[in-house]
């Protein structure tokens, strides 16, 4: 039989738990409310914010051609549907604040000193992506695909279709770009060391362009529009491994020197 004591001890021990899942809940709830107080006044100009999205592909359509519908409700929902996401790229920054002031209360001292300036550089990058994505990728691969349509063929791309589309695309160059912030991790965790990721950096390159040739539509210019930067920020990220991560032994003398 388990006695008055026994049963403090128990509780004393499961608290922290609920207490973790308690406020996991609160901050999950918090990013939902961020979410959807962005969403409400970006919706009324949501039809607006379709236009200069589908710009780069209306810039390259014939003359007289435009963008179609070919659901019932796709006039409605792919508007909202782009809204939605637009709120939730616009609140990033604070959903993972919320994840941080989470996580953050159970890491060391040193380890919030790289995790911070990573988890900030991870949202820029994050952005940096998407950008590069809608001024520079699409504006070539649109141009590249009306131009080669057949003789007598009008474009005229369903607006759902196109949504789907340049959402993939975003993010396929959103998280390609943070191949640093992945390097960086690899080094400072100890899975692996800067020499070891110079020595594989042929295989990179290749997985570079096999990625690319996954994530991009079956063209060329595409594919090495993405496979290129994912190589370049790999470099990228081994020089600043360089930089912030230091060696063993200077980490145990500064342990060492903390103990004294």
């Amino acid at each position: 039989m388990t006695t008055t004591s026994e049963q403090d001890e128990n509780l004393d021990e499961g608290q922290p738990l609920v207490d973790h899942l308690i406020e996991l809940r609160s901050r999950v709830l918090r990013s939902l409310v961020a979410v959807f107080a962005i969403f409400l006044p970006l919706f009324y100009f949501a039809n607006d914010i379709y236009g200069f999205v589908s710009e780069p592909l209306r810039a390259f359509l014939p003359e007289g051609a435009t963008m179609i519908a070919t659901e019932v409700a796709s006039p409605f929902l792919t508007p909202f549907k782009l809204t939605l996401v637009l709120a939730i790229f616009i609140a990033i920054p604070f959903i993972l604040h919320q994840l941080w002031s989470f996580i953050a209360p159970g890491l060391y001292k040193n380890e919030k000193r790289v995790a911070f300036p990573l988890l900030v550089s991870s949202i820029l990058l994050f952005y940096a992506g998407i950008a590069f994505a809608f001024y520079v990728v699409f504006p070539l691969i649109f141009g590249f695909f009306t131009s080669v349509a057949p003789a007598g063929v009008t474009v005229m791309t369903d607006i759902n279709r196109y949504l789907d589309f340049v959402l993939k695309l975003f993010f396929a160059f959103g998280i390609a770009f943070e191949i640093p912030i992945a390097t960086i991790l690899l080094v400072w965790t100890g899975a692996t060391d800067i020499e070891s990721l110079r020595r594989k950096r042929a295989y990179v390159v290749v997985g570079c362009f096999v990625v690319g040739m996954l994530l991009t539509p079956p063209d060329i210019i595409s594919q090495i529009l993405l496979a290129l930067p994912m190589w370049l920020l790999y470099e990228i990220g081994i020089l600043f491994s360089i930089f912030l991560v230091r060696p063993e032994s200077d980490t145990d003398s500064d342990t060492d020197t903390d103990a004294s």
